[in-house]
């Protein structure tokens, strides 16, 4: 025990590092035991936010010792990097130490869209109702302007095998994929080395079905299929890493990034962010049970169903869909008073 005499900014640079005892929140927080002057201590070190001062993020991107690519598609590119604090000084450091000193994992869109400044950008939040009936005659339609114009390209090129051929971790074979095929590979947004972090996406090759909506009964054999593939490819890629099947967990989005149908395959002990949230997050197992035991012919589906999820004020599903649905609800409401 410390007495009152103790100098707290002493304490952290006496700190004899020993064993790690745990490590959460996606590898931005660790735990540390060790010694401070002959006693044990338990050592808590968190990742703060970012400074926003324009002094401190102006000169960020120049001042970063390493830069390593670990891809890049269409507009697309990924970077682990060192800043300059966490810089590995000493001469010969080899390229498996220089990431183990990687501070920063870096996600480039260039050139970005008007869309990805609405979709990154700090914004209020509604919870809306998607029925069938608004699904049919405003949501499809919107899908089918956002797949135009090229903005499925970087998936059409890792499906086509034009780029991330390397990272590919399985492929259904050519022979018998058929319509049916798919494939797994490191979502962008994984650093690919924290295994509590592991976050995978699995890709259809068939391109007729853009989003869960297009899901129906007759797609059950597939989709069950389809996850026992990427489950095992997974344990089998990662078993090494102590990655076992029931640390994994699989769900899509809705409403989707984009719309080329995709599944993630994370690990269970992921930080469970907005993306894995109500409202954004639909489990793969829930949507096969639910197509399972859905009355009606092979052809019924998830397009017949209403969906409750979330969607930022300034998106244009909002601004362009439901606000104008709100306000004409609001002035039927007013007119029956």
């Amino acid at each position: 025990m410390t007495d009152n005499t103790t100098d707290p900014g002493s304490l952290i640079p006496a700190f004899k590092f020993e064993r790690v005892l745990n490590q959460d929140q996606a590898g931005r927080r660790i735990i540390l035991y060790g010694q401070i002057n002959a006693q044990p201590a338990v050592l808590l070190l968190e990742r703060a936010p970012f400074p926003n001062s324009t002094s401190y993020l102006s000169p960020l991107p120049s001042t970063l010792t390493t830069l390593k690519n670990l891809g890049a598609n269409d507009i697309y590119f990924w970077y682990l990097a060192c800043s300059s604090a966490n810089s590995p000084n000493p001469p010969g450091t080899t390229e498996r130490e220089e990431d183990d000193f990687s501070d920063l994992k870096i996600n480039l869109i260039y050139p970005c869209t008007e869309q990805h400044l609405k979709k990154y950008s700090k914004q209020g939040v509604r919870m809306v109702t998607e029925t069938a009936a608004i699904y049919k005659n405003k949501i499809r339609p919107y899908m089918e302007s956002k797949r135009a114009g090229g903005r499925l390209n970087w998936v059409y090129n890792i499906i086509e095998g034009k780029t991330e051929v390397k990272d590919v971790i399985y492929r259904t074979p050519l022979s018998s994929a058929g319509d049916e095929g798919f494939l797994l590979i490191p979502d962008l947004n994984w650093d690919r080395k924290t295994m509590e972090g592991l976050h995978l996406l699995g890709l259809v090759e068939r391109r007729d079905i853009w989003s869960l909506r297009d899901l129906k009964k007759k797609h059950v054999g597939w989709l069950r299929d389809m996850r026992e593939r990427f489950v095992q490819a997974t344990v089998e890629s990662y078993k090494e890493k102590g990655v076992e099947r029931n640390q994994l967990k699989l769900y899509v989005h809705y409403q989707p990034t984009y719309y080329h149908f995709h599944i993630h395959i994370v690990h269970v002990a992921l930080e469970a962010g907005a993306t894995q949230a109500t409202g954004k997050a639909v489990g793969l197992e829930s949507i096969i049970e639910t197509l399972e035991h859905m009355e009606g012919t092979e052809e019924a589906g998830m397009d017949n169903l209403d969906m409750y999820y979330t969607v930022g004020e300034a998106s244009e599903l909002w601004t362009g869909i439901f606000e104008p649905l709100k306000r004409k609800e609001s002035d039927t409401a007013s007119q029956l008073q």
